[in-house]
C-alpha cells in the first residue's frame, strides 16, 4: 500500500516522474472531541508504512511519558499532535497538515480540532479540501460538534463526505450500533447539501477497516477507508468551464516584456484565446503562456503561469482575465454566508477589508439577514456575530468586484475579512447565488399562492364591510406612482398626517420599511421586483379588509406592474395618482446617487435611465411636484379623496 516501489532502487528518475503524475487529494478529519481524528491519521501513516523508525521511537517515548493510551499501546495520535499543549492536554488545537502517498495517489491531510472554540480552525482547514472524514465515536453517536462540522463542510461545498464510525472495538463491533448512528446522521444530513456521503465502521486504535479489511465485522461488506481515499473521483469537481485568471503581479523586467502573473482559479487558457480584462472590460488576445519550464500552449486550473497579451493594456493586481462570452458577476453588493473567526464580535456597519481572489477593498456588513443555529439549522435574528457563529449577510463594497457564486466556483466565490487596524483575518465567507435564490423564491411563491387560495376559501366571520362601518370610513388604497425622486414618500407621509387629523384610520405602506415583510432586499435599486409589488398589493388588500386607508408610494414603472398591483388590491378600491416630475428634477433629488450608478451600469433596468417609465394612461390624478409645492399637491389629492367619499372635504 506504500508509495515505495522497485523503481526507487533501479531508476530514481523514472520513479520521481511517475510520482509527479499522481493525482492529489486534499482531505480533512473532523468531528467531536476525542473521536479519534489524530489517531486515525496516525493509523493511515503507520499501516501505509510511511513512518521512519526514529519517529516511531519518539512516539513510543511520548506515549509512555504522557500515558495517553493507559497501557503499553503506542499512541499514533502523537504523530500528528505536534504542539506541546496538544500532547499535554490530549487534544488537537491547531490544524495539523500531513503529507503521504500510495501507489495510486498523493494526499494532504488537514487534522482539524474538535473543540467548539476552535471551529474557526476547522473552517480554515476545510476551505481547500476535496473530501471530509467526519468521525463519530461509536459510544456516543452523533454529537453537536458532528452536526456543526457537517454543516460547515456542506457550506464550504465539500462534495465528498465519509462518516467514519470510530471505536467500534469499544462497542464489541456490533452492527446495530453502526446502523443506529448511520440512521441518525442521515436524518440530519437530509437537510444539508451533501452530494456524496459514505459510511464506514472503523477502529483507528486497532486498525479495523482503515488500511486493511477487518475480520471483526463480517457484517460490513463495504470498502476500507484507504481504498475509498485512493479511488474517489474528484476530477469532475474542478471547474474547467469558466476561465478566471486573477492577476497577482505584473512582471516588467525590461521595456520589451510585460507579463501578467497569477494562478488560474478555474477554466482553461490557451494561446490565441480572446480575453477580457475586468473591471475595465478591455478585450485582448493571449500572445503566450509561460511557466518556469518554458512556454506552453495551454494552461488549466490550478496552474501558476505568466500570460502575455498581444496589445498593451492597463491591468494590474486585482484585475481578472476572462473569456468575453463567459463573464462573472460584477457588483458592489454581495450576499454571503459569513463565518466569524474573531474574539471581537462582528458589528453591522463597521468597515473591514475584504479580499476576493487578488482584489482587496473596503467593505461593511449592511445587514445580517439571519444567523444559523448550527444545532437545529434554524434561522435566528441577529445584530452582531460572535466567535464561530455563521450568518447570511448582505455586504456593501467600496467598489465593484468580479465574483462567481461559491457553489459554482470556490476560488472566485470565497473571500476573507481582515481587520483594518490589526491586519488579522477575522472572518471568511462564501458568496451566494442570487439567481438560485430567485429560483427557490419561485417555489416558495407557488406555496404562497396555494396558501392565499386557501385563505380565500376560509374567510373570517367578521366581513370587511362591518369593520369599515365600525371605523366609520370607506377603505381604499392610494397608489402614488412616479420616478425615483418624484416625491412619493414625502407626499405619502404628509397625506397620512392630514388624513389622520381628519379622524380616519390610515397607514403608509413604505416599500423600504416593509421590505422584510415583502421578502426582498430593502434597496430595490430604482425599481421594485414583481413579487414585491404583488405582495404589497396583497398586504394593502388585507389592511383594507381591516377598514384602513392605505397609502403606497411605489415606482410601478410599467403598466404591467400597475395591473398586477391593481389586481391584488381590487380595482374598486384603488386610487392612482401619477407624479409626473421630469427625470432631470428627480436626479437633483437623489442624495444616494442611484441615478449616477445607473448611468455607469452598476444598477440595471433603472427607470428613467436604462429602462423606460410607462406613464399611466388612466390615472385618477396627475401632479408635477416641481411645478406644484408639496402642500398644494397634498390639497389636490385630499380633494380627490373627498370627491370619492374617502375623507371629509
Amino acid at each position: 500500500m506504500s508509495h515505495q516501489s522497485d523503481l526507487i532502487a533501479t531508476d530514481i528518475h523514472a520513479y520521481l516522474a511517475q510520482h509527479e503524475q499522481k493525482d492529489l487529494l486534499r482531505f480533512l478529519t473532523c468531528g467531536s472531541v476525542d473521536d479519534g481524528k489524530s489517531t486515525l491519521i496516525g493509523r493511515l501513516l503507520h499501516d501505509s508504512k510511511l513512518i521512519y523508525e526514529d519517529q516511531l521511537a519518539a512516539v513510543r517515548k511520548d506515549s509512555k511519558k504522557f500515558n495517553t493510551t493507559g497501557g503499553d499501546d503506542i499512541d499514533l495520535a502523537l504523530l500528528v499532535d505536534g504542539l506541546q499543549a496538544e500532547r499535554e492536554q490530549g487534544i488537537t488545537i491547531d490544524v495539523a497538515y500531513r503529507y503521504f502517498s500510495t501507489a495510486k495517489r498523493k494526499f494532504i491531510i488537514a487534522d482539524t480540532p474538535g473543540h467548539e472554540q476552535y471551529t474557526r480552525n476547522m473552517a480554515t482547514g476545510a476551505s481547500t479540501c476535496d473530501l471530509a472524514i467526519i468521525l463519530v465515536d461509536a459510544r456516543n453517536g452523533v454529537q453537536t460538534q458532528t452536526r456543526r462540522h457537517s454543516y460547515i463542510a456542506s457550506l464550504l461545498g465539500i462534495r465528498h463526505v465519509v462518516v467514519a464510525v470510530n471505536k467500534m472495538d469499544a462497542v464489541e463491533y456490533r452492527e446495530e450500533v453502526f446502523a443506529k448512528i448511520r440512521k441518525g446522521y442521515e436524518d440530519f444530513a437530509d437537510r444539508l447539501e451533501l452530494v456524496d456521503v459514505s459510511f464506514i465502521p472503523i477502529s483507528a486504535l486497532k486498525g479495523d477497516n482503515v488500511v486493511n479489511p477487518s475480520g471483526n465485522m463480517p457484517w460490513y461488506r463495504g470498502t476500507t477507508l484507504m481504498y475509498l481515499l485512493e479511488n474517489v473521483v474528484i476530477a469532475s469537481d474542478r471547474n474547467l468551464a469558466d476561465l478566471r485568471f486573477p492577476v497577482q503581479y505584473v512582471s516588467r523586467p525590461n521595456l520589451n516584456f510585460r507579463g501578467y502573473m497569477g494562478t488560474l482559479a478555474s477554466g482553461i487558457l490557451r494561446k490565441g484565446d480572446e480575453v477580457m480584462v475586468l473591471p475595465s472590460r478591455k478585450t485582448n488576445r493571449v500572445k503566450s503562456i509561460l511557466t518556469i519550464e518554458g512556454e506552453i500552449a495551454e494552461a488549466f486550473a490550478p496552474m501558476a503561469v505568466t500570460v502575455t497579451l498581444e496589445k498593451e493594456v492597463d491591468a494590474g493586481r486585482g484585475d481578472l482575465l476572462v473569456h468575453p462570452h463567459n463573464l462573472p458577476h460584477v457588483d458592489e453588493k454581495i450576499e454571503a454566508m459569513l463565518v466569524w473567526m474573531s474574539e471581537e464580535p462582528m458589528k453591522a456597519g463597521k468597515t473591514y477589508l475584504l479580499k476576493v481572489a487578488t482584489r482587496m477593498l473596503n467593505a461593511h456588513v449592511a445587514e445580517i439577514r439571519h444567523r444559523v443555529n448550527i444545532n437545529t439549522l434554524q434561522e435566528e435574528p441577529a445584530s452582531e456575530l460572535q466567535l464561530n457563529e455563521i450568518a447570511h449577510c448582505v455586504i456593501d463594497l467600496s467598489a465593484p468586484v468580479a465574483f462567481d457564486p461559491y457553489k459554482k466556483n470556490r476560488s472566485m466565490g470565497a473571500f476573507v475579512v481582515v481587520d483594518r487596524m490589526t491586519n488579522t483575518t477575522v472572518g471568511a465567507g462564501m458568496i451566494l447565488d442570487r439567481e438560485a435564490q430567485g429560483r427557490h423564491a419561485e417555489v416558495r411563491e407557488g406555496l404562497e399562492e396555494s396558501l392565499r387560495e386557501d385563505a380565500l376559501r376560509h374567510k373570517g366571520q367578521v366581513p370587511a364591510e362591518a369593520r369599515a362601518a365600525r371605523l366609520g370610513q370607506k377603505p381604499a388604497t392610494l397608489l402614488l406612482t412616479g420616478l425615483l425622486g418624484s416625491g412619493k414618500r414625502t407626499l405619502a407621509y404628509a397625506l397620512e398626517k392630514r388624513i389622520f387629523d381628519k379622524g380616519r384610520a390610515v397607514q403608509v405602506l413604505d416599500p423600504r420599511a416593509a421590505a422584510p415583510v415583502l421578502g426582498v432586499d430593502a434597496d430595490f435599486g430604482g425599481h421594485e421586483p414583481e413579487r414585491a409589488l404583488r405582495r404589497a398589493g396583497e398586504l394593502a388588500r388585507l389592511l383594507n379588509d381591516q377598514g384602513l386607508i392605505v397609502i403606497c408610494p411605489f415606482i410601478c414603472s410599467r403598466e404591467a406592474d400597475r395591473a398586477l398591483f391593481r389586481q391584488a388590491v381590487g380595482p374598486e378600491r384603488l386610487v392612482e395618482v401619477h407624479l409626473s416630475t421630469r427625470v432631470e428634477i428627480c436626479r437633483r433629488r437623489d442624495p444616494a446617487g442611484l441615478y449616477a450608478k445607473a448611468d455607469v451600469g452598476r444598477i440595471r433596468d433603472f427607470p428613467g435611465v436604462s429602462a423606460p417609465y410607462e406613464a399611466p394612461a388612466a390615472a385618477h390624478l396627475v401632479l408635477d411636484t416641481y411645478e406644484l409645492s408639496a402642500q398644494r399637491c397634498t390639497e389636490r389629492i385630499l380633494a380627490l379623496l373627498a370627491q370619492k367619499g374617502l375623507v371629509q372635504p
